[in-house]
């Protein structure tokens, strides 16, 4: 891959109107996608006309253009004016229509509006698209988000996901119905205690947990398995020892920052997270998690669920969840960060804190609706929605065609009044 960094700064200053602009920082970096594909991103950091000096390192000032551009797809994933505000030369569109941003960015992608992307909202000069298939959302998949200020100049654009190809897509008829899947939705409708912050106090409501269903409904894909880029393990292993390490907890902070070199760039050097975790490593990782979890939680033996392992900038994560859930919606979780060359825990974060927050919160009412009149509530008014999306499968490495399960309504369980969750 050949790679000319100075004519894609020149390209960008042009296409953006940045003649003004002064460019500060320019760095290259990469990721990983959902098919471990490395891909490879020159970051640009550009000063407005009124930046003189050097300023805090630690933030942009207003109206800086900080650019991201694929040199793989040679397309611009994020162009974002800080603060919203551009000094940028470009042309305003004060009265820009749904018609011209669609045609937009289908010159730019090189996508197709109805059959590869569609609107989502649109709302005061901001559009947000997401990927789709002949119309069918696909999840997890391509998003793009537009928005102009007032005087109709750019301030931010952003294509982010990986948009599938067509060979990666199982299409069929979607078939499934709410009655095939009724017992699976009775299952997915929890007790939860949900916080009300303006009120300082938890609310006992029954709520579905959203979930994929195969068209065949034959099997379920949980949300939280298809969201996770790079090389990936399911455990679910309980961590147990008879004994705590003889060896002390030493932490070392974690360094994420990773230099790419442009000959990395160029022979597209494939990303340490994209290779597979080898059953020695996978062996190795979990008794790291044995030791360090005996050494951070000592009492905690058989408490906790080694859910995932995945590699992450040079370390092996470990995430884990309690044995025994509570009723709250925000879970406890731990992430424990391991040293790949020693195999030995040398970080972790807990969100304990987060969760204590609700500790002061007051206690929810005595639930008196049971799960099946709150069942039978919210599908009397028709709130529990199926429907069809095209869902990336771990195992199949394709995406196929599923029921969302969900539900935007939930039901007080103190008291029956039936609640739209994002007015709770």
């Amino acid at each position: 891959m050949t790679i000319h960094i100075q004519e894609i700064i020149h390209a960008t200053q042009h296409k953006f109107g940045l003649e003004n602009y002064r460019l500060h920082t320019q760095e290259l970096y990469r990721e990983v996608n959902l098919f471990n594909e490395t891909t490879y991103y020159l970051s640009m950091e550009w000063y407005p006309p009124y930046v003189k000096e050097s300023v805090d390192e630690d933030s942009n000032p207003e109206g800086t253009a900080v650019i991201s551009y694929d040199l793989t797809t040679g397309q611009y994933t994020s162009v974002i004016f800080v603060q919203g505000k551009s000094y940028a030369n470009s042309l305003s569109y004060p009265n820009i229509g749904l018609e011209e941003i669609i045609a937009w960015i289908e010159r730019d992608t090189e996508l197709v509006y109805g059959k590869q992307f569609q609107l989502s909202r649109h709302q005061n000069g901001q559009y947000v698209f997401h990927e789709c298939v002949g119309g069918t959302p696909v999840s997890p998949g391509g998003h793009i988000e537009i928005h102009f200020d007032e005087a109709g100049k750019l301030v931010q654009y952003s294509n982010y996901g990986f948009y599938a190809s067509k060979s990666l897509i199982q299409k069929e008829a979607f078939t499934l119905s709410l009655e095939q899947v009724e017992p699976l939705a009775k299952q997915q409708l929890k007790l939860l205690e949900y916080p009300v912050y303006e009120e300082q106090r938890l609310l006992p409501i029954y709520g579905i947990t959203e979930v994929y269903v195969t068209n065949d409904g034959a099997s379920v894909i949980p949300f939280e398995f298809i969201i996770h880029s790079g090389s990936r393990l399911i455990i679910d292993k309980v961590i147990e020892w008879e004994q705590t390490s003889a060896h002390p907890y030493e932490k070392a902070d974690i360094e994420w920052q990773e230099t790419v070199t442009l000959e990395q760039a160029i022979a597209r050097e494939p990303h340490p997270d994209s290779f597979p975790i080898t059953e020695a490593e996978q062996e190795k990782a979990v008794a790291a998690v044995v030791e360090g979890m005996s050494q951070l939680y000592p009492n905690d033996a058989g408490q906790w669920v080694l859910k995932t392992l995945h590699r992450h900038q040079g370390y092996m994560e470990a995430v884990l969840r309690e044995q025994t859930p509570s009723k709250r919606v925000f879970q406890r979780k731990l992430v424990l960060f391991i040293d790949m060359q020693r195999f030995v825990t040398v970080n972790a974060m807990d969100n304990l804190p987060f969760i204590e927050m609700f500790d002061d919160f007051q206690a929810a009412d005595e639930v008196v609706i049971s799960q099946d009149e709150a069942y039978v509530r919210l599908k009397e008014k028709g709130f529990i929605e199926l429907t069809p999306v095209y869902v990336y499968h771990p195992e199949q490495k394709k995406y196929v065609l599923c029921g969302k399960l969900d539900c935007a309504y939930a039901v007080n369980a103190a008291n029956g009044e039936i609640m739209e969750l994002n007015n709770i």
